[in-house]
């Protein structure tokens, strides 16, 4: 053995050593020994067999240099060469094939990787009526695959980092060139660079970096739909998939898109239109209800029907707390609820829910914790919060702050925290466009297609790049 081989294999002995997974194997050829490493945990082992030592055992050639191994004996789809020991770690780990010939003092690395995956599956986090129904998976390949399948652009670029210090987590950043804004794809790569961690294993590592701080609304929009990234990417905007995750993150988002669904395109327009309607309803519900009850009947009884006042204060008769407490405890509960059928397994979670939310709405009036009003208002606030759940944690702060705001000062603490949640909305961003695009910018173009759906061949999906940027 060569020094130089023999260093190499050292290298890599120490480095993964009490590792029973990895293999070395030594084949003898006229030339000298060639060294065959690899991990059978992530490397596929027939592939190994039959196109990486069966030719070179098999092969009546010479190997005189480097090129005639690759271009004769080896049948590998990929092969890299190793310019330094270091590389060859990550490439084992990776499920690649190193192969190290002694007498040529040369090394190269062989694609052979073959981890588990789960299969493609419908996403159990979006449903649709009417449309596809195949969603991502943890392995990068198929991931890419699902997305090509859709969009067979030349200009589809798909460029590869690797991210964590000790893990080298595979991160893809996909975007369609001419589309896409230069300063956008400049941005989000410079932000992909600023992760530092030693292992990356959640996309959540790289939202971070790219969102918005300090607010509960999300300003980067993700998505298990291969369909729904093939739309977003053809609108001009930015992808980024993460090697073990099936979820895939874009940008920028923007506000409406949180009442948005496949079904606004695949269905019935006037059905899309009515659900739209009902996601924009549900939301200035379940954000100001709490809040206007609260004002109106702890400092504006004169606006209310005396009817309703005499039936909610027969209700009240009893109840320790006041309004506001009692709100309180009632919102917290239903969240409790709410976070336990999201927690338990499928088949337990949703009959937990139902049962708990009728129980315990029953108790509490029995016992006489609360009052039928407030039951129904939290319900119906809860409820309504169910219609849009990518918001679903921002509206349950907003709806607490604006409840606070009323208890102290009535309808006018009312106004301040509707003007509060506006202001913070507008002051948003996503990666440095507005997040509350289109809403106040003067584009005629960009008013379609915001709340309601028209006929799909005069409806313009926005794009937010401006026109002084394609």
């Amino acid at each position: 053995m060569s020094k130089v081989s023999k260093v190499w294999i050292n290298y890599i002995k120490e480095t993964l050593k009490n590792n029973i997974s990895i293999v070395y194997r030594e084949i003898e050829v006229k030339e000298g020994t060639i060294n065959i490493i690899f991990d059978s945990a992530s490397c596929d082992r027939v592939h190994v067999s039959d196109f990486i030592i069966s030719p070179i055992l098999n092969s009546n050639k010479h190997i005189n240099n480097l090129e005639t191994a690759k271009k004769e004996i080896i049948e590998a789809a990929s092969i890299i060469d190793l310019d330094c020991k270091e590389d060859t770690i990550n490439h084992i780990l990776s499920g690649d094939i190193i192969i190290i010939f002694d007498f040529l003092n040369k090394a190269i690395s062989c694609d052979s990787s073959c981890f588990a995956n789960r299969s493609i599956e419908i996403p159990p986090t979006e449903s649709v009526i009417k449309g596809p129904r195949a969603g991502f998976n943890e392995a990068l390949a198929d991931s890419i695959s699902l997305i090509r399948k859709r969009i067979k652009d030349p200009n589809l670029k798909f460029e590869s980092f690797n991210i964590g210090e000790k893990s080298n987590t595979k991160v893809i950043l996909s975007y369609i060139e001419g589309n896409c804004p230069t300063q956008l794809i400049d941005y989000v790569k410079k932000k992909i660079k600023n992760v530092t961690t030693d292992y990356l294993i959640y996309i959540n590592n790289i939202e971070e970096e790219l969102k918005c701080k300090n607010t509960p609304f999300d300003t980067i929009g993700y998505t298990e739909k291969p369909d729904n990234i093939a739309i977003k990417l053809a609108e001009g905007r930015i992808a980024i998939l993460v090697d073990g995750t099936p979820f895939v993150c874009y940008a920028p988002y923007f506000f409406i898109e949180s009442f948005r669904t496949t079904d606004n395109y695949t269905t019935n327009k006037f059905m899309a239109n009515i659900g739209s309607i009902l996601r924009w309803g549900s939301f200035l519900l379940s954000v100001l209800a709490p809040g206007l009850y609260i004002a109106l009947f702890t400092h504006h009884f004169n606006l209310v029907p005396y009817v309703f006042i005499f039936r909610v204060s027969a209700s009240r008769a009893g109840v320790p707390f006041t309004m506001v407490i009692e709100v309180i405890i009632m919102i917290v509960f239903f969240q409790i609820l709410r976070e336990a059928g999201v927690r338990l397994p499928q088949p337990i979670g949703p009959t937990l829910s139902i049962v708990g939310a009728l129980i315990l709405g029953e108790s509490a009036v029995q016992s006489g914790l609360t009052s039928h009003a407030t039951v129904l208002i939290v319900a119906f606030t809860s409820i309504a919060s169910f219609l849009v759940p990518a918001i679903s944690t921002a509206i349950f702060i907003w709806n607490m702050l604006i409840l606070i705001l009323s208890s102290l000062l009535g309808l006018p603490g009312f106004y301040i925290g509707f003007i509060l949640l506006c202001s913070h909305l507008a002051g948003l961003t996503s990666c440095g466009y507005p997040y509350l695009y289109p809403l106040g910018t003067f584009k005629d173009f960009k008013y379609k297609d915001i709340i309601l759906t028209g006929e799909l061949d005069k409806v313009n999906q926005y794009i937010f790049i401006e026109e002084d940027d394609k």
